[in-house]
């Protein structure tokens, strides 16, 4: 089948070999063309529109501006094949999923939501786990590319919004998983406790899952070196707290990760791995002075 994938940043840079490794021939476009020109097997469109006149397109971009520019306001969409589905695997707000639904219906072109749980190294090893909602049909004819670049798909019905707030709710709940650890290790420091011994315990009983195990592991050793940028954390926490805002909703405890975050970056640590917050969670605490 032919395939077009666009945006090729670390994670689509991981997910579009498992594509041509299945024998599809893929066409990528990236608004940097030297990552798209590193990547194997493929062939680099010249466009965003070349793209779309493939059987599907996969689109991992990085947020809501990126996407509205790329896919609308380029006129890709515009002039696409009309068989052609359109896989929607990026993070974005639900009131973007709510326009691209409509836009697409206008042009005529199928829509699926496929945002993913995954961080570059799980995509490399296809081990993606990733959230689909949209048109049963048009998800049928995709789902042996999904197959390809992770290790399951979670069907969550033919509206596209249900795979987004699941993702969206999904991040929310592992940035309140760093707040904790970050808040928990500070407190167990006061009483002389290490962060790694005390980690090492609850990351491997009452909290034995990897995401606790690799955030847990970055804290213990104060090392945050990226796997998924503070920035990119701080865009999907608001994106939690504005769709929670649309339905008159609050989600306190996000808040307050969201005002850490904020912090954290004003601190020049934006570009670290998410985790780095734990630090601003523990100083906020008022638990780990004098902590060596």
């Amino acid at each position: 089948m032919n395939i077009g994938f666009i945006g090729i940043g670390s994670m689509g840079a991981a997910m579009v070999p498992h594509l041509v490794a299945a024998g599809h021939n893929v066409s990528v476009w990236n608004r940097t063309p030297e990552a798209s020109h590193a990547l194997a097997g493929v062939t680099v469109a010249a466009s965003p529109a070349e793209v779309f006149q493939t059987d599907a397109v996969f689109t991992m971009l990085a947020n809501d501006a990126a996407v509205r520019s790329v896919v609308l306001e380029s006129g890709a969409l515009a002039s696409a094949r009309k068989d052609c589905v359109h896989v929607m695997m990026a993070t974005i707000s639900l009131a973007l999923v709510a326009e691209l639904q409509e836009a697409h219906r206008s042009a005529g072109i199928a829509y699926v939501a496929a945002p993913v749980f995954g961080v570059p190294a799980a995509a490399a090893k296809a081990l993606l786990n990733i959230m689909v909602a949209g048109d049963p049909a048009a998800v049928a004819k995709v789902q042996p590319m999904l197959d390809a670049m992770g290790q399951k798909s979670w069907p969550l019905g033919s509206d596209p919004q249900r795979a987004n707030v699941a993702k969206i709710a999904g991040n929310m709940m592992l940035s309140l998983a760093i707040e904790a650890m970050g808040e928990a290790t500070a407190l167990t420091e006061s009483y002389g406790l290490k962060a790694a011994d005390f980690l090492d315990v609850v990351t491997n009983t009452i909290f034995a899952s990897p995401s606790y195990q690799r955030y847990g592991g970055f804290i213990a050793t104060d090392t945050y070196e990226p796997g998924f940028k503070l920035t990119l954390g701080l865009k999907d926490v608001n994106l939690a707290l504005e769709a929670a805002q649309a339905k008159d909703a609050a989600l306190p405890s996000a808040e307050i990760v969201r005002d850490n975050m904020l912090a954290a970056v004003d601190q020049g640590l934006g570009e670290k791995d998410w985790s780095v917050v734990a630090k601003v969670a523990r100083r906020r605490s008022g638990l780990d002075e004098g902590i060596a």
